[in-house]
């Protein structure tokens, strides 16, 4: 088990990956105490057989051992066009690549994705994959283990390479189906997502779209958005999750008494003790200020449209059953196709919907536009529902 620990040779085995038609990587990484991930180890595997017709290697990378280590190399490998990085549910992966490096592999091939338009189900998880595609069992004893203490144990190493040696046969089957049943378009367009800046930047002004409240009261909500915006800023800054700052139960709490005053926000039962520090309180009590002061013009709104859209219950029933039938000729689990308020948005007359979009629309969308049109209707023949023009 060989593990990087300078430039020079991670330099020389991304050479190395650079003549192959592909890659396997993975990363072990801690975020439990920071709101960044801490990257902690990568594993790298050349293919099964390298162009050279050698078996081909897989390494560890050590960050941490390596601390004077520079990442340039693999960035500079990641840019490298001619060579597929292969990674499995990459998007924790690629947030830290992004975020330290400001790179996204170049082209991207996500097993997860890959397996779900294969037919092997939604989230598939990878010792689901390792054990039907590559006939293999894992040891996962090490899996939650602190990544971040030095030594690592045998264990752990060849736990992190095994992330890596059999994504090998994974990628390679899943390429393979892909090509049989003209769906590398489909994963082409779900992988899009994944390198897009926006799947990781979360601007402060913005956070507080992620705090779930039933309440529509402006005010209110002008309060939560300060609450939320302080808190980004402060997590980020700091490099604190945002819980150690305040949770949600929290924030919410803290818009609706709308403390004014040390002592008043003394008062607060859900805030922990973290979040009264000075300055964590006065930038709470400087946030609900502002919240209070927000023209009423400015105050955020909650997007209320799909809530009041009139669905017809009985196109949207059918709309399921049509989506149940597709799914299943086409092996694909249905969420992965349209979301339930995908299905009742179109069947109340709404057509500004992800299922409605790029390959969606070609597996289901166009069959559903037709059957809200009546240009199709569905029979049963026994435990099949058929499609059948009218």
């Amino acid at each position: 088990m060989r593990t990087i620990t300078t430039t020079q040779e991670l330099a020389a085995f991304c050479e190395l990956a650079k003549a192959e038609p592909y890659v396997t990587i993975d990363t072990e990484f801690l975020r439990e105490r920071t709101y960044w991930s801490k990257l902690c180890l990568i594993q790298m595997a050349l293919p099964v057989k390298t162009t050279s017709g050698q078996p081909g290697e897989a390494v560890l990378v050590d960050p941490i051992e390596g601390s004077e280590m520079s990442m340039e190399p693999l960035y500079d490998l990641f840019r490298h066009e001619a060579t597929v990085k292969v990674f499995h549910a990459a998007r924790q992966d690629l947030e830290i690549f992004f975020v330290e490096g400001n790179v996204f592999p170049v082209p991207l091939f996500d097993t997860q994705i890959a397996a779900m338009v294969c037919g092997f189900g939604e989230q598939v998880g990878y010792e689901t994959l390792v054990r039907k595609i590559a006939k293999e069992s894992l040891d996962k004893t090490s899996r939650f283990t602190d990544w971040s203490r030095r030594p690592l144990s045998n264990a752990q190493k060849e736990y992190a390479l095994a992330d890596v040696t059999h994504l090998r046969v994974i990628y390679e089957w899943l390429a393979a189906q892909l090509n049989k049943n003209g769906r590398a378009r489909w994963v082409a367009e779900e992988l899009n997502v994944l390198t897009d800046p926006a799947t990781y930047t979360v601007l402060p002004e913005d956070a507080w779209m992620r705090v779930k409240t039933r309440t529509t009261s402006g005010r209110f909500l002008a309060v939560v958005k300060e609450l939320a915006r302080f808190r980004e800023e402060y997590a980020q800054k700091n490099n604190v999750p945002r819980s150690r700052v305040m949770k949600d139960d929290a924030l919410l709490e803290l818009a609706s008494t709308r403390p004014q005053t040390s002592e008043e926000l003394g008062r607060s039962r859900m805030l922990m003790r973290e979040g009264r520090k000075p300055e964590i309180a006065d930038g709470i009590l400087a946030a609900v200020k502002a919240g209070m002061a927000m023209r009423a013009e400015d105050m955020p709104k909650v997007d209320t449209q799909n809530s009041n859209i009139q669905v017809n219950g009985a196109l949207a029933d059918l709309l399921r059953v049509l989506l149940k039938a597709k799914s299943e000729d086409l092996g694909v689990a249905p969420k992965l196709i349209a979301s339930a308020s995908d299905l009742d948005a179109i069947a109340a007359g709404e057509r500004e919907v992800e299922a409605l979009k790029g390959w969606r629309r070609e597996a289901f969308g166009d069959d559903a536009l037709r059957l809200c049109k009546g240009e199709i209707a569905l029979s049963a023949k026994g435990t099949e529902v058929r499609v059948v023009r009218v």
